[in-house]
């Protein structure tokens, strides 16, 4: 009987960590990364966030949900996906983008500040 218990205790461990593990992992830019990811709107159906890099500073995994980004200076980016693929993007002042829901690590490649404002939608 001590075994089974001990077993069961050991798997229940075990799923909290693996759960824990996962949330830190991928959760809400703004809890993950605060000194980056600023909320400055929110309501039932957006939420908005102002985000800023220093000059080769990098992130960590986090998400988010489907979005539109308009970036407010030039940048060159670098997103680390949950896989450990990365894919490099060039981006303009004034450009905007389609982002759709998904885990990354972003890192600005730039000798410059780089900011963006990026518009969360919330599932409805």
């Amino acid at each position: 009987m001590r075994n089974i218990i001990g077993h069961s205790a050991g798997l229940f461990l075990a799923g909290c960590i693996f759960a824990f593990a996962r949330a830190a992992v991928a959760q809400d830019a703004t809890q993950a990364d605060p000194a980056h990811y600023k909320v400055t709107f929110e309501n039932e159906q957006v939420r908005i966030l102002r985000i800023t890099y220093g000059p080769k500073e990098k992130s960590v995994m986090h998400e988010h949900p489907n979005s539109i980004a308009v970036f407010l200076t030039d940048g060159q980016v670098r997103f680390t996906l949950t896989d450990g693929k990365s894919q490099e993007v060039t981006v303009k002042a004034g450009q905007s983008t389609w982002t759709p829901a998904g885990k990354h690590l972003p890192e600005n490649l730039g000798d410059k500040p780089f900011e963006v404002v990026l518009i969360e939608m919330k599932a409805k």
